[in-house]
């Protein structure tokens, strides 16, 4: 799996109802996180390479890290994409 660098990544990705600043930011990130999970890769991997957190050292905070925004990713695929199209701020 190619490297990606991670920008300044949060703990917890955002729940909101709609796209926000960090979704628009993060977006690269999330569309290598739903490659991953489609190619099987393991979730210590993908944080690891693409969230840049070390889950040998931070294990709890790489999981949430991973779990929260994979789950944000596929909701961008089937809520999110709605406000990216009709140009919401």
């Amino acid at each position: 799996m190619p490297s990606t660098k991670a920008s300044s990544v949060a703990d917890v990705a955002p729940a909101d109802d709609h796209v926000v600043d960090y979704d628009r930011a993060h977006s690269v990130i999330y569309l290598r996180l739903l490659d991953a999970a489609e190619e099987g890769v393991a979730w210590e991997e993908v944080s690891k390479i693409v969230l840049g957190i070390d889950p040998g050292r931070e294990p709890e905070r790489a999981k949430r890290a991973y779990d929260t925004h994979l789950k944000r990713a596929k909701w961008m695929t089937t809520n999110g994409y709605k406000d990216l199209l009709e140009g919401s701020p």
